[in-house]
C-alpha cells in the first residue's frame, strides 16, 4: 500500500482547483493537487506540501473527505482527500504540475467530455458532493 493525499480546494466563487499531471500515472490529465506521503510526514503536511509545490497555494488543511484506492505499478495507491482552504488564489505550477487552473462547472464539465481527467475523479468527487460549487 503507498499512501498518498490530495487537496479539495475551491475558490471564493466555488471554483474547484484542478492541476494537470506532468508524470505517470495520469500524465497529461487533470486531477486534485496531491502525491505521495514521505516517510515521517503527516498527511496534513503532506497535503500542505503537494500543494505548495504543484501550485504555488499555502493551504490549512481540514476534514477528511474520503478515501480511494488506485492501482499502482509495485501495488496499490490509497489516497485521502482533504478539505483545504486557501487566502490565495494566483496559480503558479511546478513540480509534478505541467499547469494548474481553478475550474467552474462548466469548465470541469468540458474536461470531462474531452476524457481529460484522472480516472474515477469525476465519480469520486460526485460521491462526495464535491463538484465545483459553481453554475
Amino acid at each position: 500500500m503507498i499512501r498518498c493525499v490530495g487537496a479539495i480546494i475551491y475558490d471564493p466563487s466555488g471554483r474547484l482547483l484542478l492541476v494537470k499531471r506532468a508524470h505517470e500515472p495520469g500524465k497529461g490529465k487533470w486531477s486534485l493537487p496531491g502525491g505521495r506521503v514521505e516517510p515521517g510526514e503527516t498527511d496534513h503536511s503532506a497535503v500542505q506540501r503537494e500543494v505548495r509545490e504543484e501550485t504555488g497555494l499555502s493551504v490549512t488543511v481540514g476534514a477528511l473527505v474520503g478515501r480511494v484506492f488506485r492501482p499502482a505499478p509495485l501495488g496499490t495507491y490509497e489516497i485521502l482527500d482533504y478539505s483545504c482552504r486557501s487566502t490565495e488564489q494566483n496559480l503558479s505550477a511546478g513540480d509534478d504540475a505541467a499547469d494548474a487552473i481553478w475550474a467552474d462547472h462548466a469548465t470541469f464539465a468540458t474536461l470531462e467530455r474531452d476524457d481529460a481527467l484522472t480516472e474515477g475523479l469525476v465519480e469520486t468527487l460526485r460521491s462526495w458532493d464535491s463538484l465545483p460549487r459553481n453554475e
